[in-house]
């Protein structure tokens, strides 16, 4: 384990390389989970890139269901960490968006567009920077992604199992894992159905 004297002193002595921010947020760098043990080479870039088996079943199930079922004549429903350039020093990424078709242009950039809906699956980030941790990184981010334009954010933890939706001009709401929660249009998604019938719980 890396002591936070040791993080400092290990910061103060060497630049933090960019591929281990994961993203800016209201114009900080976010670095990933486990950076600190890179720079002090308990571990390897490739050990910390990655997410976890259960994380990344969860992602594919919940893609492959909104994929499924959502117009795709209307919408990309895109995976695999895709960037949003919201602004200048603000550059994030997202486990699963939905996009209208008709206001996105293929560039081969970030996305600089707001998606219609995220999805998010568990915290990719070093907390640290949050006084009171998942919640304020949670918020912050949701806040920027509506106050961008996005019209629902969900996210998904899976060692708590609930579920956290966020829709503009709504409260927002904590639920469990077992509640049927819109996405967009008359799409819904349970959770805890989708991931019995797979046979993840």
């Amino acid at each position: 384990m890396v002591t936070e004297t040791a993080t400092q002193e290990l910061t103060a002595q060497q630049p933090i390389p960019s591929y281990l921010i994961y993203e800016t947020l209201n114009g900080r760098p976010l670095y990933r989970k486990g950076y600190k043990e890179v720079l002090a080479k308990q571990k390897t870039p490739g050990e910390i890139m990655g997410c976890s088996d259960l994380q990344a079943i969860i992602v594919s199930i919940l893609h492959a269901y909104i994929y499924n079922q959502a117009n795709r004549k209307a919408y990309w429903i895109v995976t695999n960490e895709p960037g949003l350039h919201i602004q200048i020093g603000d550059n994030l990424s997202n486990d699963i968006a939905v996009y209208e078709k008709e206001k996105v242009t293929v560039k081969g950039k970030f996305f600089d567009v707001a998606p219609k809906v995220v999805v998010e699956v568990d915290i990719k980030i070093d907390l640290e920077a949050f006084p009171a941790r998942e919640q304020d990184y949670i918020y912050e981010k949701t806040q920027a992604m509506l106050d961008f334009g996005t019209e629902r954010v969900i996210w998904i933890t899976t060692k708590s199992r609930k579920i956290f939706v966020a829709t503009k001009g709504e409260s927002w709401l904590t639920l469990n894992w077992d509640a049927t929660v819109p996405v967009l249009d008359t799409v819904t998604l349970n959770v805890a159905n989708l991931l019995t019938e797979e046979g993840v719980i």
